[in-house]
């Protein structure tokens, strides 16, 4: 019954212009080289997928994708450090999922730091593989991190979990 409570106050719904403030915060804590404003204003406006969970006046969790012709693409998914490993990116990532199937994707992408063990295998629970890998993808300390490429199929009447 307690996690039916903790499940009941959650609020799935879409991210706003007015959460930017929130989600700047969770993105500069999460990332150190973060989304700058600019780019999820970008995406609002063009119309992507953006989504936030919500807890009473609390953004705990944001997650954004596109979707054009068959394909889906999870661009960012990030949860707030005092949230992580609770199922919320689990839930966002299904919840994201569940709308590639509604708008025909055939295919969801993404791509992930290979040093990011939490969110790939997160992931692969998800029954995504391991694809590919971009070369130089992501900016680091020193230089530069690959990313790795994962890709799932999702057909109407996938179940997600």
């Amino acid at each position: 019954m307690n996690a039916l409570i903790k499940e009941a106050v959650l609020n799935l719904r879409p991210m706003h212009v007015d959460d930017l403030d929130f989600v700047m915060e969770i993105e500069n804590q999460v990332y150190k080289y973060p989304w700058t404003r600019i780019i999820f204003n970008d995406c609002l406006d063009v119309g992507y997928c953006c989504w936030v969970i919500m807890k009473g006046d609390a953004l705990l969790a944001y997650g954004l994708m596109s979707v054009a012709a068959d394909e889906s693409h999870i661009l960012n998914l990030c949860v707030h450090p005092d949230h992580q490993s609770k199922g919320l990116g689990t839930m966002l990532l299904v919840h994201l999922l569940q709308i590639a199937v509604e708008r025909n994707a055939n295919m969801t992408f993404l791509e992930v730091r290979p040093s990011n063990f939490s969110a790939i295998k997160m992931y692969v629970g998800q029954g995504f593989d391991e694809i590919g890998v971009r070369r130089n993808y992501y900016p680091a300390k020193i230089g530069r991190e690959d990313a790795l490429i994962l890709a799932r199929t999702v057909v109407r009447g996938d179940e997600f979990s």
